[in-house]
């Protein structure tokens, strides 16, 4: 199978396959929606207005770089938006990052298809990469936090038996932080709550961007209200007990702009 070096000396493999595609699909996405939200303090560092035109690249492997354009022309794959860096600090950073995001899901895209043109995928093939792509929320959604608002506007989190607060008090001013925790199976091996798993089905972690799963410990930051993966913040159930505000790592790197 032929091997790709990208820009940062990773080489990963070519995807030939619909499913391959989906697969390198959601690696990439996870890479760069990590850049934007987890990992946001140290890409907003990288992207200094006064080196030359940078690119926001991410990985199959769910890592992310910024980096130069490639040298070569025409590139072995389609290149993401050039000179993201320059227009940093001309405008609010919620704003910039919701312009890289929008950037960014349109370079997925773009390599996803790259990949179906150059395999031969026929129509089917096309549409049913698109429709694998497009279960997922956009990488703008879950940074700028539509995908959460949606997903409020279909149901109410705060009196659901999974999502809760840990207090009777709900919304951002409760005494004790919003988490979930990994549901209980019953006498028949399946989960208590099925059910409500199927409602907030479109709950998104606000870090890696995958969808809620009942089986997992959740917490929600009390500043941007999104919902995030014990694991993608490294807070586990035992430490959620003790705290009574949580802010996530994209709230608590915020600076205040003059």
């Amino acid at each position: 199978m032929v091997m790709e070096v990208e820009e940062g000396g990773i080489a990963p493999y070519s995807p030939r396959t619909v499913e391959e595609v989906f697969t390198d699909f959601k690696g990439r996405r996870a890479g760069l929606i990590k850049a934007l939200t987890t990992d946001v303090e140290r890409f907003y560092q990288q992207c200094d207005p006064e080196k030359e035109n940078l690119c926001l690249y991410g990985f199959p492997n769910e890592e992310w770089e910024v980096n130069l354009p490639a040298e070569e022309v025409p590139p072995e794959l389609p290149e993401p938006a050039l000179g993201i860096n320059f227009a940093r600090d001309g405008m609010q950073e919620r704003d910039w990052l919701s312009l890289v995001a929008v950037h960014s899901d349109a370079w997925l895209l773009s390599v996803a298809f790259y990949f179906g043109a150059r395999f031969g995928f026929d129509k089917t093939e096309r549409k049913r990469l698109f429709t694998l792509m497009n279960d997922l929320p956009s990488i703008f959604e879950v940074v700028a936090g539509i995908e959460k608002r949606q997903s409020k506007e279909k149901s109410s989190v705060s009196n659901n038996s999974i999502h809760r607060p840990k207090s009777s008090s709900k919304g951002r001013g409760s005494e004790s932080v919003k988490y979930a925790k990994a549901m209980p199976k019953n006498e028949d091996g399946g989960l208590d709550g099925e059910g409500d798993d199927d409602e907030h089905g479109e709950t998104v972690c606000g870090a890696c961007g995958e969808s809620y799963a009942a089986d997992e410990f959740w917490i929600c930051c009390d500043i941007c209200e999104k919902w995030f993966h014990g694991k993608c913040v490294k807070i586990t159930p035992a430490r959620a007990e003790h705290i009574k505000h949580y802010k996530c790592p994209s709230c608590s790197n915020k600076r205040v702009r003059p």
